[in-house]
């Protein structure tokens, strides 16, 4: 379990009553997509569970989360099922390398979370939201590089697919270098992903960012 998640998980068992993806957001400090993405894991896991608010009056009902009080029912097997899923779509699919950056950018774009209307990053702003996000994601990540020299490198220390993508690299890379570009597409970010470099040392991919040109206001 990553450092933010459980963060989220004492956050809930700290408190009294269910807590709504907002409480715990203002709580930790984390975009509230974010919090929610962690909360789900959470429940998938068995270590919290998802309350919906009776309410008397109109409206949408408030949905909480609580940690649940003796943990998860029986032990799970995530990495089993993401070898299960991975191998279906490298055997299955035509361009399994296409379709899993295709969904990762979808994910990255979600978890990047919306700016205000008319709201510009700099490309260090965009790239320390970008280190936020893959920190939370358990990758360890560490940012080098400068705006004005044009580059970045962002050091990803700690895959959380490692095993998996050891044998399916195309897949799970691909996927990963997904989420990144979907994060800085989301974040209308000046800055584009060029590859990500899986597996330099053991444990160290290497994502290689350019600084591009913000675009002309309207």
């Amino acid at each position: 379990m990553g450092r933010s998640r459980a963060d989220v998980l004492d956050v809930l068992r700290a408190s009294g009553g269910p807590l709504d993806v907002r409480d715990v957001a203002q709580q930790i400090g984390l975009h509230p997509n974010t919090a929610r993405f962690h909360l789900e894991a959470l429940v998938e896991a068995g270590l919290a569970v998802r309350e919906t608010e009776d309410r008397q009056t109109p409206g949408r009902p408030r949905i909480g989360y609580r940690a649940t009080p003796d943990g998860p029912g029986g032990r799970r097997r995530y990495r089993l099922l993401a070898e299960i899923l991975t191998s279906l779509i490298a055997g299955t699919i035509a361009e399994p390398g296409r379709a899993a950056e295709e969904a990762g950018r979808e994910w990255g774009a979600y978890l990047a979370g919306q700016l205000p209307p008319y709201q510009r990053l700099t490309a260090q702003q965009a790239v320390t939201r970008l280190t936020a996000i893959t920190e939370d994601l358990g990758f360890s990540p560490q940012p080098e590089g400068d705006q004005g020299a044009g580059w970045y490198r962002l050091s990803l220390h700690k895959c959380p697919f490692r095993e998996v993508a050891e044998h399916h690299q195309d897949v799970i890379c691909a996927l990963h270098l997904g989420l990144i570009r979907g994060a800085l597409a989301g974040m209308r970010a000046p800055v584009s992903a060029d590859r990500l470099d899986p597996f330099v040392e053991p444990t160290l991919c290497v994502a290689r960012l350019t600084v591009t040109p913000a675009p002309a206001p309207a």
